[in-house]
């Protein structure tokens, strides 16, 4: 059996942290893209709760200034920070940053209505958050565009919120980085299937 366009794409997809700025495609079409994923990706009682914010340019740039200043005074050790800072710097290289939020006042107006799920609301709020990762990831993927995803939250929480006026109710999941690729991913290691999937029947 051949592979389809979408198992192609998402065997393609990986981690990209070498980026840089020359984008295969234009800034618009990256809004296009995101905003056409956003739209088609599947939630939950159709919460529709993920909400995005992108970053071109200064903005993105912005983004990982600050979040080095905050590990600096998180970080002590020159050598360590020295890593890290590194790394910042290797995202500060790409072209910009896909901000993901959970919209708490989404999530809570389907926990009045639906009491008797009510606990299981947030839960799926993360699902429709990690749908939209993925599913954004393999979209940048298949134009060619590097990604990888941070979890700088939730210590950047706050002077994100303040430096882009973010609606309160807006809660920071994630941070997709994305830029031109300028080098190959890491090799990635698998399990093995037979560990992580199990078949009854026929």
């Amino acid at each position: 059996m051949s592979l389809t366009i979408l198992q192609q794409i998402a065997e393609k997809r990986r981690s990209i942290y070498s980026l840089n700025k020359n984008l295969p495609i234009s800034n618009a079409e990256i809004i296009q893209l995101t905003e056409h994923t956003l739209k088609h990706t599947p939630s939950a009682f159709n919460s529709q709760s993920t909400r995005l914010v992108v970053l071109f340019g200064a903005e993105h740039e912005k983004l990982w200034e600050m979040t080095s200043k905050i590990l600096r005074n998180i970080i002590n050790n020159d050598e360590a920070f020295a890593v890290t800072n590194a790394k910042i710097n290797g995202f500060k290289a790409g072209v910009g940053t896909i901000l993901f939020f959970e919209d708490k006042s989404a999530v809570s107006h389907l926990q009045a209505q639906y009491p008797s799920y009510a606990s299981n609301f947030p839960i799926w709020s993360g699902h429709a958050s990690a749908m939209h990762q993925y599913a954004i990831w393999t979209a940048l993927t298949a134009v060619d565009v590097g990604a990888n995803l941070q979890h700088y939250n939730p210590i950047i929480d706050e002077q994100v919120m303040q430096t882009w006026q973010i609606n309160p109710d807006w809660q920071l999941v994630a941070q997709m980085v994305f830029g031109g690729i300028a080098g190959d991913a890491n090799e990635k290691q698998f399990e093995p299937i037979e560990n992580r999937m199990q078949v009854f029947g026929n």
